[in-house]
């Protein structure tokens, strides 16, 4: 989430620091302050993942063909691979991946969370939910910009249906 700031969202403290005493503090979230990093740097990074450096996935869902519908079925496609076809030791058979083995294991189970309102935490459901908060995340402005697009459609049409009875000319003609 390196490129989603605070601004996009309400009363948040971050972590800041370090004061005259070297400690870390936290303080409220300013709307300039981005998400702070799960890592500090990274080599930390690559070392909590096997070598590998996490991607950021603040655009991610723009950038795969099928956007969200490719993220969930990435979420939820990991099976076992089919009769003759082998998998390379660490490596999870997932149909939806190209090559169809990824070094990520599956990240989402059955009951994995809770939610507070007692919705049933299925797979199907909690990739649901990753996959509109990475459409949020790639464009927080989304909904407010296809509203605007909504009321611009309705006062062009409105403007479209009177220009028409605008600029007819009539002519009286008395009758011979």
């Amino acid at each position: 989430m390196e490129y989603l700031a605070f601004r996009n969202l309400v009363g948040v403290e971050v972590v800041d620091g370090p004061d005259e005493s070297g400690e870390m503090f936290t303080r409220p979230g300013k709307l300039s302050d981005y998400f702070p990093k799960p890592y500090p740097n990274p080599e930390a990074a690559r070392v909590a993942n096997n070598g590998a450096l996490p991607p950021d996935l603040s655009y991610i869902v723009n950038a795969r063909h099928g956007g969200e519908d490719y993220v969930f079925s990435l979420l939820t496609g990991y099976c076992e691979p089919p009769a003759g076809v082998t998998v390379r030791e660490g490596l999870y058979y997932n149909p939806y991946f190209p090559g169809q083995a990824i070094g990520m294991a599956p990240p989402i189970y059955n009951e994995v969370l809770e939610y507070e309102d007692g919705t049933p935490a299925t797979m199907s459901q909690v990739a649901k939910d990753v996959c509109t908060f990475l459409r949020w995340a790639a464009e927080p402005e989304h909904d407010q910009r296809k509203r605007m697009g909504l009321k611009v459609q309705y006062i062009y049409k409105q403007i479209h249906r009177w220009s028409v009875m605008k600029s007819r000319k009539m002519a009286y003609r008395p009758p011979k």
